[in-house]
C-alpha cells in the first residue's frame, strides 16, 4: 500500500537554510544584469560594460567545480551537515562584504577585482551548497518518497531566489535611480549577515543522514576519494554531467540574461523582468513538489527528458513573448520556461543523482558531475547569449537554437543513464570505516 508524500524534518530544516543561503547567490545574478555594468564596469559601450558584468557572474560558477569537489570529498569523510556550515559562512560572509566594496569611480580597477575575489568565494560556497541538501534530504527519507524529499531543497533555492529578487525590486523601486547606483543597491547584500544568524540557527537542527551514518567506507586522503569517485563513477559521470545541462539552462538564461534582454533590447522597464522572476518563483512552490512527486511515480528519468525536450522547443515562443514587452506576456515566458520546464529538470535531476552513485562516495560523485556542467553552461550562458544577441544586432535567434541544442544533449545524455526503481538508493560498501 502506497502511503501519503511525506517531508522528514531534516528536508524542511535543510530547505530552510538552501533558501537562505541561496539568497546570497541569486542576488549576486540580478545585480550583474542591472547594477554592476553601471557601478563596477563603466565604459563607453553598453554591450562591453555587460558583457564584463557577466563575466563576473560566470566566474562564480567557474569556481562552484573547485568548491563542490572539495567540499563534496569532505563530505563523504565527515558527513554532509558538517560541510554545510561551511558552504553557509562562505556564502554569507562573501555577500556582506560585496555590499561594502567601493565603486570603480573611488578605487579603479581595484573595485572590479575585489568583486571577482568575492565572486570565486560565493562559488566555492554555492558549488557544496546544494548537493550536500539534496542529499542530506534524500537520505532521510523513505525510499518511496525519496524524489519529493530530493527536490524540496529546489524550493529553498526559489524561496531564496524570490527574497533577493523581492528585496531587490523593492530597494530599486524605493529609491530614485541616482541613489540606488550609489548605496541603494548595497542594503540587500548586508542583509546577508542577518539572514546568516538564521540560517545558523536553522541548521544546527537538522541531525547527519542515517545512510551516511550507516555507510562503513574507508577513510580515504583527498586524491584517494577523487580516485575512487572516478573509478566507481564509471560511465555514469560523464552522462550525469550531460543530465545536469538542461537544468542550467533552463535557470540562468531566464534568471540572468533575460533580464539584460529585456532591458536593452526591449526597452522594458526593469521591473517587468523582476515581477516576472517574483511569479515564476512563487509558482515554484507548487511546481517543484508536483515534479518530484511524478519522478517517485513515474521515475526521473522521463519527467527529465519531458522538461529538457519542452525547452528546447519553447525556447523560441519565450523570446517572441519577450519581444512583446507585454507584461502579461512576458510574465508567462517567464512561468513557461523558468517554471515549468525547469521545475521539471531539476526534480527530476535530485531524484536520479541521490540514487546513482554509492552512498560513500556520493557527494563528491553528485558535486563533480553536477557543478563541473554548472560552471560552463551555468555560467556560460548568460555570457554567451549577450554576445550572439550582439552578433544579431539585438535578435534572439541563435541564442534559442542554442539553448534549443543543448537542452536535447541533456535529453540524450539522461536517455543513457541508469535508473534504479523508486528511489532504491545504490549500495553501501562493505569496507569498514576507520
Amino acid at each position: 500500500m502506497t502511503t501519503p508524500p511525506r517531508l522528514s524534518r531534516a528536508t524542511l530544516a535543510s530547505t530552510v537554510g538552501t533558501a537562505l543561503e541561496w539568497y546570497d547567490f541569486s542576488l549576486y545574478g540580478t545585480a550583474s544584469a542591472l547594477v554592476f555594468a553601471h557601478v563596477f564596469f563603466p565604459s563607453g559601450s553598453e554591450l562591453a560594460a555587460t558583457l564584463a558584468s557577466l563575466g563576473t557572474f560566470a566566474v562564480g560558477f567557474l569556481a562552484r567545480p573547485i568548491g563542490g569537489v572539495v567540499i563534496g570529498l569532505l563530505g563523504d569523510r565527515v558527513g554532509r551537515r558538517q560541510m554545510l556550515f561551511v558552504t553557509l559562512l562562505l556564502m554569507a560572509a562573501s555577500s556582506t562584504a560585496i555590499g561594502l566594496l567601493p565603486t570603480y569611480g573611488s578605487v579603479g580597477m581595484w573595485a572590479p577585482v575585489m568583486l571577482v575575489v568575492l565572486r570565486i568565494l560565493q562559488g566555492i560556497g554555492a558549488g557544496g551548497e546544494y548537493a550536500g541538501a539534496m542529499l542530506l534530504s534524500a537520505e532521510h527519507a523513505v525510499d518511496e518518497h525519496r524524489g519529493l524529499n530530493a527536490s524540496i531543497p529546489s524550493v529553498g533555492n526559489a524561496f531564496g531566489a524570490l527574497l533577493a529578487t523581492g528585496i531587490f525590486f523593492l530597494a530599486a523601486a524605493v529609491f530614485p535611480e541616482d541613489q540606488f547606483l550609489v548605496w541603494g543597491w548595497r542594503i540587500p547584500f548586508l542583509l546577508s549577515a542577518v539572514l546568516a544568524i538564521a540560517a545558523f540557527i536553522i541548521r544546527l537542527r537538522v541531525s547527519e543522514s542515517p545512510e551516511f551514518r550507516a555507510s562503513d567506507g574507508p577513510r580515504l586522503s583527498g586524491g584517494e576519494q577523487l580516485a575512487e569517485v572516478v573509478r566507481r563513477g564509471g560511465r555514469k559521470i560523464p552522462l550525469a554531467m550531460l543530465m545536469s545541462i538542461a537544468p542550467n539552462v533552463l535557470s540562468y538564461l531566464p534568471s540572468v540574461y533575460a533580464l539584460t534582454y529585456l532591458a536593452n533590447q526591449v526597452g522594458a522597464p526593469e521591473s517587468v523582468g523582476l515581477l516576472g522572476l517574483i511569479i515564476a518563483n512563487a509558482l515554484k512552490f507548487v511546481t517543484v513538489p508536483t515534479a518530484g512527486w511524478l519522478s517517485d511515480r513515474f521515475g526521473g528519468r522521463i519527467i527529465m527528458i519531458i522538461g529538457s525536450l519542452a525547452g528546447a522547443v519553447l525556447f523560441f515562443p519565450f523570446f517572441l513573448l519577450l519581444d512583446t514587452g507585454t507584461p502579461v506576456l512576458v510574465w508567462a515566458a517567464f512561468v513557461m520556461i523558468f517554471t515549468l520546464c525547469c521545475d521539471m529538470t531539476l526534480a527530476s535531476q535530485a531524484t536520479m543523482l541521490s540514487t546513482l552513485f554509492d552512498v560513500d562516495v556520493r557527494y563528491g560523485s553528485v558535486t563533480f558531475s553536477r557543478e563541473i556542467t554548472g560552471a560552463v553552461v551555468g555560467g556560460g550562458i548568460p555570457f554567451a547569449a549577450a554576445a550572439l544577441t550582439g552578433v544579431l544586432d539585438g535578435q534572439p535567434w541563435l541564442v534559442a537554437i542554442l539553448c534549443a541544442v543543448l537542452c536535447v544533449i541533456c535529453a540524450l545524455g539522461t536517455r543513457a543513464l541508469p535508473e534504479l526503481k523508486r528511489g532504491r538508493p545504490a549500495a553501501v560498501t562493505s569496507t569498514v570505516r576507520q
